[in-house]
């Protein structure tokens, strides 16, 4: 860690964050440490904003959603929704989940800060809301990917889901899209 350091002094300066920590229109953000312990907890309508801002820093291709589907997905009783907070009560991420007429648990948004991202958040985050899904009956679950976001598809991958369908042009911007689905007992 202390080399790392020392590298890092040569990069930027102490009161300057690298490139990937930096978000269009917002301060630059100081990356967590990698150690940082993170808390999963129900997200519920209190915490609407602090979602819906967060979700706009990790969709900024235009996918994001508007706050009045936040309100809905919230508000909803099909909803089975979590977010991770640091130390500090800050949301590093959220997951937010329906539970469909058939019983199938439809994951509709997983969303993770830039500065915490590869720290396992997302794996806890689906564990957690499959596990949400399984106390309401649900014993399969479905999520729409980006098939040019690899990096999540793997995650997918690896926490047992299977590419089942091709979406062309499903998202908004015309980008193509993956139905994966997984069985939970």
């Amino acid at each position: 860690m202390a080399v790392l350091k020392k590298f890092r002094s040569r990069w930027w300066s102490q009161n300057e964050t690298p490139a990937p920590y930096a978000v269009k229109d917002e301060p630059r953000l100081v990356p967590p440490p990698v150690d940082s312990i993170y808390d999963v907890r129900p997200l519920t309508v209190s915490q609407l904003d602090e979602c819906w801002r967060l979700d706009q820093r990790c969709f900024v291709d235009g996918e994001a959603y508007s706050r009045g589907t936040f309100d809905y997905l919230l508000t909803a009783t099909e909803s089975v929704s979590y977010r991770a907070v640091t130390a500090a009560g800050a949301m590093a991420g959220f997951v937010i989940g329906l539970v469909e007429p058939d019983h199938t648990g439809h994951i509709t948004t997983i969303g993770i800060a830039p500065e915490h991202r590869r720290r396992g958040i997302a794996s806890l985050l689906m564990r957690k809301v499959e596990h949400g899904f399984g106390r309401r009956h649900v014993r399969l679950v479905r999520l729409e990917v980006r098939s040019a976001n690899v990096p999540a598809q793997k995650l997918y991958l690896n926490l047992g889901y299977t590419v089942t369908q091709s979406l062309p042009r499903y998202y908004s911007n015309g980008g193509d899209g993956l139905l994966m689905i997984k069985s939970i007992e």
